[in-house]
């Protein structure tokens, strides 16, 4: 087997590819150094990636030829806000970066988010690339270019579309991922099936386990699935015009969710997602539009990786369904005031739906709400 593959992200000026594979935290200083135009650069991370990854990232860096400095933000969905923004742009300019600078964002998807973000508007933007080392942001946050913090009034209000540099998604570093965080991410490898491509669903069905279990090959292969199911489609719809919202399959639902649970570590953003497109299943069926039997096929390989599928499995809040409904309408994607769901005919044939009753949305959370 080749070392790493290479999936292409077609953007015309902005193109840049995503390596997956192995020992690419090591090798990173040989992949970066082509595309520095200066010969030092600045890494963010944070506290739970840094004693584990840095001093790996950093060697490589120097071996390269590439000074670099780090920045350690804490960790967690709470470090994406206009405070830790503000803090980071101050220490990055009092770094005296320049336009010709290039940030590396080490981390999962906190960090991407955040760092991208701050690459997108200082100086008016510089360069970043993405080490994610996290599955969930290896499989999704760290394609795209999709930069944001969150507000008090939802997640990821405030943000670019700022393109990374390059993507290195070391499949090895997942190794380290506690378990829970580990199937969070998985959680949006299941969505790529689910938007249009039974046969990868179909697969996970039988290989998820082995994901989970540290096969490593199976890894592989999910993450370069999942990173080419995700280029060809911001390839075709880079700002979300179209196609691209498909990728929101169960994010107006687990937005929601995350939102009323504080985006505490009561409910991670993909155990959300996760919860959400379970709930997008059932208004589907709810609506005559997918299976039933679809819908529990969905649930059982939740439960057969130990996904949650429903709101029983998170403790700590208050899931009231008129406060999930008030909270899916501050979603980015509500235009006119409607709201924008992702929906399904079956499993892998997802299409955007704005025509969706308030009691249909009532009845599916107040299904998923414990009794």
């Amino acid at each position: 087997m080749s070392p790493h593959e290479t999936v292409h992200v077609a953007l015309g000026a902005r193109s840049y590819d995503v390596l997956v594979g192995e020992d690419l935290l090591a090798t990173a200083g040989d992949h970066i150094a082509p595309l520095m135009q200066l010969d030092r650069t600045i890494v963010v991370t944070d506290e739970n990636v840094a004693p584990r990854h840095l001093e790996t990232l950093q060697r490589s860096l120097s071996d390269a030829g590439i000074a670099s400095d780090a920045i350690v933000l804490p960790p967690g969905d709470g470090t994406k806000n206009f405070t830790q923004l503000h803090g980071l742009i101050d220490r990055l300019l009092s770094c005296r970066i320049e336009r010709a600078s290039t940030l590396i964002a080490l981390g999962g998807g906190v960090i991407g988010d955040l760092a991208g973000f701050a690459a997108a508007i200082i100086l008016r933007g510089i360069d970043y690339i993405q080490i994610p080392t996290t599955l969930l942001a290896q499989v999704d946050s760290s394609v795209g270019g999709k930069t944001a913090i969150n507000a008090a009034q939802g997640k990821n209000l405030i943000g670019a579309f700022h393109q990374p540099r390059l993507v290195l998604a070391d499949i090895g570093v997942l190794d380290t991922l506690p378990g829970r965080e580990l199937l969070a991410g998985y959680a949006e490898v299941v969505k790529y099936g689910l938007i249009d491509d039974p046969d990868f669903f179909a697969w996970l069905e039988e290989h998820g386990p082995a994901i989970h279990d540290g096969d490593r090959s199976a890894r592989r292969k999910a993450v370069v699935w999942s990173c080419r199911s995700k280029a060809n489609i911001v390839s075709a719809d880079e700002r979300e015009a179209g196609q691209r919202a498909l990728l929101n399959l169960g994010h107006t639902f687990g937005h929601a969710l995350e939102a009323q649970a504080g985006y505490s570590d009561n409910l991670l953003h993909g155990e959300g997602v996760a919860i959400g497109m379970a709930m997008a299943f059932d208004l589907s069926v709810r609506m005559g539009l997918c299976p039933a039997e679809d819908a529990a096929r969905v649930r059982r390989h939740f439960a057969a990786v130990g996904l949650p599928a429903g709101l029983d499995a998170v403790q700590g809040t208050d899931w009231n369904p008129r406060a999930l409904l008030a909270h899916m309408g501050r979603d980015k994607k509500v235009r006119d005031g409607q709201m924008t769901f992702i929906l399904v005919r079956g499993i892998g044939q997802a299409f955007s739906c704005r025509d969706v009753a308030t009691r249909d949305i009532l009845a599916t959370l107040e299904n998923f709400v414990p009794s």
